[in-house]
């Protein structure tokens, strides 16, 4: 109980500060207290948790599962071939480096406001994670253990799937728990520049009426569950590779 309870201490003070902000400024649709905005949230309970949440969601985790995908593929076929490496993996970097801010009227444009767009933008900024971290857990397998493995008669796919698969493991969790609140992110970006559902178009929604309590309620519960998320993700890495504290 000592070791975890820096965290909500500091999240109280936190709250405590952010409090006596907003009741010092009185400008709630600059900055609304948080009060205000857990107010907000119950009475906006309706519209938030069934109809904008279940859209976001639906987005994150159809992004997020093509993004696994797509990453998990580069990552193998960069550790596999040399060559596709040199050939990839600049493009990879060079994703990263294209604004989502920009591009995303793109894809609003080229497939209006269907879900692909948002999906679209949700890939771009999650794939890169989960493609570099697990490569790099690939690379991290000892040259001497394989050279063992050789030595009995392993094969590619022996070595692929006995050592370096689960030596990458826990990198793959790495991966996945920055990938989810990115995932999060780029669903709410992408409902923010164009959409007609989701928490996102409903932030930007309460913007143009200047509630600032309106504002700040979908950002906040987008936040609680991508903690939660991630807390159920760090519970099934303990379970799938207890082994990590030893590494």
């Amino acid at each position: 109980m000592k070791k975890n309870l820096a965290s909500p201490i500091f999240l109280f003070v936190l709250l405590i500060l952010w409090q006596a902000a907003a009741m010092g400024m009185n400008a709630a649709y600059i900055l609304p207290s948080p009060i205000q905005i857990l107010k907000k949230l119950w009475e906006l309970r309706d519209p938030l948790f069934r109809v904008h949440l279940p859209a976001t969601m639906s987005v994150t985790a159809l992004g997020l599962l093509i993004s696994i995908g797509l990453g998990l593929f580069l990552a193998i076929i960069m550790d596999m071939n040399e060559s596709v490496r040199r050939m990839l993996y600049p493009i990879v970097i060079a994703s990263q480096t294209i604004p989502t801010t920009a591009i995303a009227p793109l894809f609003v444009l080229w497939f209006g406001y269907s879900i692909w767009s948002r999906v679209l933008v949700t890939i771009l900024m999650t794939f890169f994670p989960v493609a570099i971290t697990v490569f790099d857990g690939f690379q991290s397998t000892k040259r001497e253990m394989e050279e063992l493995m050789i030595s009995f008669r392993a094969s590619r796919k022996d070595i692929f799937l006995k050592l370096k698969l689960p030596g990458a493991l826990p990198y793959f969790f790495s991966a996945l728990k920055m990938a989810i609140p990115l995932s999060i992110i780029g669903a709410a970006i992408g409902e923010w520049l164009g959409a007609q559902s989701g928490l996102g178009y409903f932030s930007k929604r309460m913007m143009t009426q200047l509630d600032g309590a309106g504002v700040f309620a979908p950002i906040v519960l987008l936040s609680v569950v991508a903690m939660a998320i991630v807390a159920v993700i760090s519970l099934i890495e303990r379970i799938a590779i207890p082994w990590r504290k030893e590494l």
